[in-house]
């Protein structure tokens, strides 16, 4: 029982480590929110337009979108999911550093860090959803990818709070009140580099890329309670990869398979649904959204983010004890018509009070579009913020799963990149009526949802091609194999004489052994021919 208990705890610390790459997410994206609010950063770039605010925010997209749909399964396939983490962390510290120290008026620069440390973290963010969901137990799959998103909130609770600690000192400070900003990106990432050497790789990588079961048994070893639990999970994934060599493995896999088809569709629209709830748009432009509530206010809109990214902690920790129990599809359709009904008030309160001489509205206006704000993020958080993740992490095969996963989560920069472009200017033309735009694609996706997306919470990673009416990997690389029974390995119990002559009672996994025989067998058939 202890022994269990301490594999569960190794299985959390692994995931976490994993998880801290959404740090570098959460961070990134409440960086430039930030430095807007900053008159030294304003100043240090010649006062950019509303065009160039909406073209360094692109910058980034880009690089995301190239690292996620064009590197990251690659690095996550052919390197591992470990190396693939390390190297999107090695390219944020970099271009943190680009950032941190542009010349003076040289936008140029800042606005290449930006697309390197897009190119890093969609590389990272790719190899950590993945890494999760292939050494996480079923049953706690979702509590653990909730940490996932939790860790972008963490990543801009520690944003916020820089921002908010050097406001109150800018004169002293001067442009170093944003530098200081950009340049703690690197902690967390330095802290990833550190800890990554400390967690195993993934059993399905083993065994896929170096065909070593050895490594696959000893990495489950230390996550899994028994040795029934191991042995049964490398038999399914041996039959799914040895169902999956009669299948294409590249991107064209992706369209030639209906039921992937089916899948990758349903989570771009998932995904590119998550970036226009509104979520994006405050993440983004929260500093310019409230001005308008508050006037030139930086100290309180600076805290009022930073008591925003605290309590997004609080509120994605609501996924941890309700997404395995209410499942996945239940959260999506409560969050998105919570998050409806928050932006009709929210544009509706803004839109029909008066403006004061000042250009913000009075104190009690402005404390309740905050609060339904907050109450938006509530909502946010645990559905369409955590779940998304979590689905998108879960449903992909493993010949396809990191394209997938990196083609799916970065289609939110596409859908960010489009509406952030925009949403200034949208803002300054329109004010608080773009929030009923919002608040009509958020009742759209509920709708989306109940009728498209299947439930997949507990259901084990090599059996979700079932459910998007597929065929069974696992059931059909149990026929290639011959084995009696494709889900459970056959542990006999047999006697062993050690060296001391004592006699112990031991294990054996006499089904795959005899595939292991039979591969063998049929490699030295091969070489005879030759």
């Amino acid at each position: 029982m202890a022994n269990s208990s301490s594999k569960r705890v190794y299985n959390w610390y692994i995931s976490l480590v994993a998880a801290a790459c959404m740090v570098l997410y959460g961070y990134d994206a409440s960086v430039y929110n930030s430095v807007q609010n900053s008159d030294h950063w304003v100043a240090w770039f010649n006062n950019p337009d509303d065009n160039l605010i909406g073209a360094i925010n692109t910058a980034y997209t880009v690089g995301a979108i190239v690292g996620g749909w064009f590197l990251g399964g690659p690095c996550a396939d052919y390197f591992g999911r470990k190396v693939g983490m390390s190297i999107g962390c090695f390219l944020t510290i970099v271009a943190t550093f680009m950032q941190t120290f542009s010349p003076q008026g040289n936008l140029g620069c800042f606005i290449g860090g930006r697309v390197i440390i897009g190119l890093g973290q969609g590389i990272a963010l790719t190899s950590g959803p993945i890494y999760i969901g292939e050494l996480a137990p079923p049953e706690i799959r979702g509590k653990i990818m909730t940490f996932w998103q939790t860790f972008y909130s963490v990543g801009s609770f520690i944003c916020f709070w820089i921002a908010f600690a050097t406001s109150k000192h800018v004169k002293r400070l001067g442009e170093w009140d944003w530098k200081l900003i950009v340049i703690f990106q690197i902690l967390v990432p330095a802290i990833i580099l550190a800890l990554v050497w400390t967690i195993p790789g993934t059993p399905r990588w083993y065994i896929k890329q170096r065909n070593d079961v050895e490594a696959a048994r000893q990495a489950l070893r230390r996550v899994r309670a028994t040795e029934q639990e191991v042995e049964d999970e490398i038999l399914q994934i041996r039959e799914a990869i040895e169902f999956e060599k009669e299948i294409s493995s590249n991107y064209s896999a992706l369209w030639k398979d209906r039921s992937v088809r089916k899948r990758l569709i349903l989570a771009f629209i998932l995904n590119a649904g998550q970036q226009v709830t509104g979520q994006g748009s405050l993440n983004s432009y929260s500093s310019r959204i409230y001005q308008k509530v508050w006037g030139k206010h930086s100290g309180k809109i600076t805290l009022i983010n930073a008591l925003n990214a605290t309590f997004g902690i609080i509120f994605t920790l609501n996924a941890a004890w309700t997404v395995d129990r209410f499942g996945r599809k239940f959260l999506l359709i409560l969050g998105g018509i919570g998050m409806g009904i928050c932006m009709v008030i929210v544009a509706t309160v803004e839109t029909q009070t008066p403006t004061l001489p000042s250009g913000g509205k009075s104190n009690s206006v402005g404390i309740g579009i905050v609060t339904l704000f907050f109450l938006f993020i509530f909502c946010y958080k645990p559905s369409w913020g955590a779940t998304i993740w979590i689905w998108t992490a879960e449903v992909f095969s493993m010949n396809v799963r990191a394209q997938a996963v990196g083609m799916a989560s970065q289609t939110q920069n596409v859908a960010n990149a489009i509406v952030q472009q925009f949403f200034p200017t949208f803002l300054n033309n329109c004010g608080f009526y773009a929030f009923y735009m919002f608040a009509g694609v958020n009742f759209l996706l509920a709708v989306f949802v109940y009728f498209c997306i299947p439930e997949t919470k507990k259901v084990a990673l090599e059996e979700m091609d079932v459910l998007f009416d597929g065929v069974n990997h696992v059931e059909k690389g149990g026929d290639m194999l011959n084995v009696e029974d494709p889900h459970h390995a056959n542990l006999e119990p047999v006697l062993e004489i050690g060296p001391d002559g004592k006699v112990t009672l031991a294990s054996e996994v006499r089904q795959v052994e005899d595939v292991r025989q039979q591969e063998q067998q049929q490699q030295q058939s091969s070489v005879s021919k030759i």
